[in-house]
């Protein structure tokens, strides 16, 4: 059956569910303030629209770190029921103590389970019809593929957005699959502007590479069609839109023309910026460090047996070494056998080390390195030398990963945190590299926020 024409993009998916949480949750409270004596959050006070912008403030920010606008989580009831009443107490629980800038705490305290309610179900409401109206397959985005079939093979695999992005055609030289959804059409026969009427094709990706086959019969259609508005897009720009790293195909001898270092790069306040933010919360991290330093030691000494802390060489910014701090969370003489990546259950991790792991409590000492200026808050976390060099032999240019100061947290950290093998080193480095191309003052926001999720879930490795 052909899909419609109608469709929504991943960041219009998430554009809709933050404008109708708030939209929801504000008419909810309107209702209860229209119904009932509902004095806390009333809508004739001079101070309602201040009011309101702060609830849009938490509301949001507490929806980002517990994933309320992850598009896995808002398609299951399930998980979004979880995620939304996880938000919805630490939102109005900020929004409680904070009186000086939201209402006064009432006498009645039933009103801030009403004023709890009402933000929980309304919400809910508006996921419930996100699930059932918006979440379906008439919305889904038909796209044409135009390569070689390896190339088109390592699309559909990194197409993770399956519920949008609907791969249903592909122009090549060859057919290589069986699968029934996918139609196969040859170069030499391709008419573009039947394809897309017949398949209901609302984006054409063509290959990033000189392929073969590419005709000039092809590209004047492509011309055409690009002159009339349609979507064209490169294959290793949807590979970066959708996974958020960049693709293998821009890491080669022209890798320059592809990849370019973010504007941030070279702009003075921004790296201004980012200094006396990374010695402020240094500060603060540090004194965190010295006050739990008795908590760690005790069970250190129950669930650890050995040094409390331990230090550990590592390469920063342009190759230079520099030694990291950490506590420790593996068994004394963990690497006797020699040095080896720590990987999912290793066993030489020991049972306090792994609650370390898990909570990051273990990565606090290394407040210390961000304040000396030898690590940021955020960039691509510092690996050991006796790995660097094994790296740089096997992954075509690693070392690019050295141009900025490596972090506390880093974007390649919180999207692919498992990282034991070559393979995991690769995927892990075209996140860094999307990070370098990309970095802003958002992009380090998002990365914060995913660091408190990651922390709050007990997600560390």
């Amino acid at each position: 059956m052909p899909q419609s024409k109608l469709h929504f993009s991943i960041s219009e998916r998430k554009l809709y569910l933050r404008i109708l949480d708030i939209l929801f949750s504000i008419s909810g409270l309107y209702l209860i303030n229209f119904f009932f004596n509902f004095e806390y959050f009333s809508f004739s006070s001079p101070k309602i629209l201040n009011w309101i912008l702060l609830l849009i403030l938490y509301l949001n920010f507490f929806g980002e770190i517990f994933e309320m606008y992850n598009l896995k989580v808002s398609s299951d009831r399930y998980l979004t029921f979880k995620s939304l009443i996880i938000t919805v107490v630490f939102t109005v629980i900020l929004y409680f103590f904070t009186p000086i800038l939201s209402p006064v705490l009432p006498q009645n305290r039933m009103q801030l389970v009403y004023f709890s309610m009402a933000i929980l179900i309304s919400i809910f409401i508006n996921r419930l019809l996100y699930i059932q109206f918006i979440f379906s397959p008439r919305f889904l985005k038909n796209i044409l593929v135009i390569a070689e079939t390896d190339e088109i093979e390592n699309v559909l695999n990194l197409n993770q957005n399956k519920e949008v992005n609907k791969i249903t055609t592909y122009v090549s030289n060859n057919e290589f699959t069986t699968d029934e959804s996918l139609t196969f059409i040859d170069y030499k026969e391709a008419n573009l502007e039947q394809i897309i009427k017949e398949k209901y094709i609302s984006e054409i990706l063509v290959s990033s590479n000189s392929s073969k086959f590419f005709t000039k019969k092809i590209n004047n259609q492509l011309i055409n069609l690009f002159e009339k508005g349609f979507i064209i897009n490169s294959i290793d720009s949807f590979i970066e839109s959708e996974t958020f790293r960049i693709s293998k195909n821009q890491l080669n001898q022209n890798f320059y023309n592809y990849f370019t270092f973010s504007k941030s790069h070279q702009n003075s306040l921004y790296l201004v910026f980012r200094r006396v933010l990374d010695i402020l919360i240094a500060l603060i991290g540090i004194v965190f460090f010295i006050g739990i330093i008795p908590i760690i030691f005790l069970g250190n000494i129950i669930g650890n047996r050995g040094a409390l802390i331990y230090t550990q060489k590592r390469v920063g910014r342009r190759g230079a070494e520099f030694t990291i701090i950490k506590f420790r969370s593996m068994v004394p003489n963990a690497e006797k056998n020699g040095v080896e990546w720590s990987k999912k259950g290793d066993v030489r991790i020991t049972p306090f080390g792994k609650f370390l792991r898990k909570t990051r409590i273990d990565e606090i000492p290394q407040f210390i390195n961000v304040f000396k200026g030898e690590m940021s808050l955020i960039g691509p976390r510092p690996e050991r030398p006796e790995f660097v060099l094994k790296l740089e032999k096997e992954i075509p240019y690693y070392a690019i990963r050295h141009v900025i100061k490596p972090g506390l947290s880093g974007w390649a950290q919180v999207m692919h945190p498992y990282a034991s093998s070559v393979d995991d080193q690769e995927k892990k480095l075209m996140y860094d590299l999307y990070y370098i191309k990309e970095r802003n003052f958002i992009l380090d926001l998002k990365i914060t926020i995913k660091t408190f999720s990651t922390v709050l879930f007990f997600r560390g490795t």
